[in-house]
């Protein structure tokens, strides 16, 4: 991953008993996500193809597992590739609980072998990754040697408008409010406490590893760099918030890209 010492650092603390903390242990995680797998992925599994039976899938960044671990069980071969030993403490776990295989690369996504080009049939890639990098353009190169031709690029992430222009206040539905705030266009790195830390336990994660460095893309960044890679834009959605609150259904919340390797 393109991204700093302390990004990397931040992700190795702590981070398997925080996901003990919000999924529970990887034997209650895998029975949830056993009873209903397609609700854990139906925002991308219709981008994916009618029948994924088979399937070769990298998960790129795929922390947890959780994702991967669904995908499997509605019978892809799932490979995670993640730099978190954490992650991928708990991911293997889960798979177990589950019954499924799973690979697990710890890497650098950027770093991934060259023995892996031509593999696989989708790259899906889903919230809270693009920030990351402060050049998308290795990555997009990562993408396209990893897919073999006609393969599809599935990438779910927060919409640049919700992430770089408007900041909410409140704790509820009724009393939240959203302020234009932000500068769209503004490249600037930002700290953020590192996305997991919500769940870990007071005193748990030192401070200082808690935070992390992020660039915010805008979409025509992001769109751009994808077609520059040579990838075929073939879908650009764009969503609100999915959940039954509505106080903010007429701000773009999510959006998912699909992209194709030339045959």
């Amino acid at each position: 991953m393109q991204s700093s010492d302390q990004n990397k650092s931040a992700w190795n603390g702590s981070t398997y008993q925080s996901w003990l903390n919000r999924f529970g242990t990887p034997q209650e995680a895998a029975a949830k996500i056993t009873a209903d797998p397609r609700k854990r992925v139906s925002g991308a599994l219709h981008h994916m193809g009618d029948d994924i039976k088979g399937k070769r899938i990298i998960n790129l960044m795929g922390s947890n597992g959780n994702k991967a671990v669904a995908l499997a069980l509605l019978g892809a071969e799932l490979t995670v590739a993640d730099f978190s030993p954490e992650n991928e403490q708990y991911a293997l776990e889960l798979a177990a609980a589950a019954d499924v295989p799973l690979q697990y690369i710890v890497s650098d996504v950027l770093e991934l072998p060259q023995t892996l080009n031509g593999h696989y049939d989708i790259a899906f890639m889903e919230f809270g990754i693009l920030h990351y990098f402060t050049d998308l353009h290795p990555l997009w190169a990562v993408v396209a040697r990893l897919l073999q031709p006609g393969g599809r690029l599935v990438l779910q992430d927060f919409h640049p408008i919700s992430t770089k222009l408007i900041s909410s206040r409140g704790t509820t539905a009724k009393i939240r409010k959203h302020k234009v705030d932000g500068d769209y266009f503004d490249t600037s790195l930002v700290e953020k406490e590192v996305s997991y830390s919500k769940y870990a336990e007071s005193g748990q994660v030192q401070e200082e590893k808690q935070k992390v460095y992020l660039r915010n893309w805008t979409l025509g960044e992001i769109v751009t760099s994808i077609a520059n890679t040579g990838l075929i834009i073939k879908t650009l959605e764009e969503l609100p918030n999915q959940s039954s609150e509505v106080f903010d259904k007429g701000i773009p919340k999510t959006f998912t890209i699909v992209a194709e390797k030339a045959r």
